[in-house]
């Protein structure tokens, strides 16, 4: 392998005996093991440390890139070899959902990766231990990391072992769903035009702010619904709006009929 940011990284850093143990212990959430511990601490490093200037100016952010790839491919692998009476679409939709940040934060949080995240000062008072982004960008960065330490089939093992049951929750319908989309979807069915979302307030100290926000679908107002940040708080007036309007959908078919 060519002399590359991995080798610069190993080279200058040094595990203490705390952080190899809290390493070892996530290894044994996640039922794998590192040849090079030091892979999975580069894993960690979220951008917001490196940028506060502390010794190390590595991050995350090229693992997380290379696990995204062994994700998706892993991913489409198994859904093509397993659903054999799914189309190409279905099986895209699934893919969609289940390497989504919506259900790799979770699968994050229950994994426990949150405790060993590496954040700035500034991050860790906003509560970056717990945004979705900062956990499925580290899930997907330590793929790569074991990618590169122990090989493709080893982490395509680790992916399957998550991913398979996100994907029987799709199955079941017990996922975590995209209202933000299913609105749109559900919108543009009979208009050409998007759901605007408008936030209402603010409220609490900036480190641990909430959002209210409401939506506009077609002239009515759904919501406000509150969330930690716009993301979440734009998913949640969706889902209002998504369930009011799928019940009226469902109930003038019933009378159509």
């Amino acid at each position: 392998m060519k002399k590359n940011i991995h080798h610069d990284f190993l080279a200058a850093e040094r595990l203490s005996p705390q952080r190899t143990q809290e390493l070892l212990e996530l290894c044994t959430r996640l039922s794998i093991s590192f040849r090079d511990l030091r892979f999975l601490e580069m894993a960690l490093r979220h951008r917001s440390f490196s940028n506060e200037g502390h010794h190390s100016p590595y991050n995350n952010e090229r693992l997380e890139f290379l696990g995204d790839a062994v994700l998706g491919m892993t991913t489409a692998a198994y859904l093509y070899d397993s659903m054999l009476d799914k189309p190409e679409g279905d099986l895209a939709k699934i893919k969609s959902v289940v390497v989504s940040e919506m259900t790799l934060a979770p699968v994050a949080l229950k994994l426990g990766i949150d405790k060993y995240l590496v954040l700035g000062h500034g991050e860790e008072r906003s509560g970056g231990r717990h945004k979705k982004a900062i956990l499925a960008d580290a899930l997907e960065a330590i793929i790569g990391a074991y990618y590169l330490d122990a090989g493709y089939a080893s982490a395509q093992k680790l992916v399957l072992s998550f991913i398979i049951p996100e994907i029987e929750k799709v199955h079941q319908n017990r996922h975590q769903k995209d209202y933000k989309t299913l609105l749109q979807e559900l919108y543009q069915k009979q208009s050409k035009a998007c759901p605007v979302y408008t936030v209402v307030k603010r409220s609490g100290p900036d480190h641990n702010m909430t959002f209210w926000i409401s939506v506009s679908v077609g002239g009515c107002l759904y919501g406000p619904a509150a969330g930690k940040n716009k993301k979440e708080a734009e998913q949640a007036a969706a889902r209002i709006a998504y369930e009011q309007l799928s019940a009226l959908s469902e109930q003038q078919s019933a009378l159509q009929c």
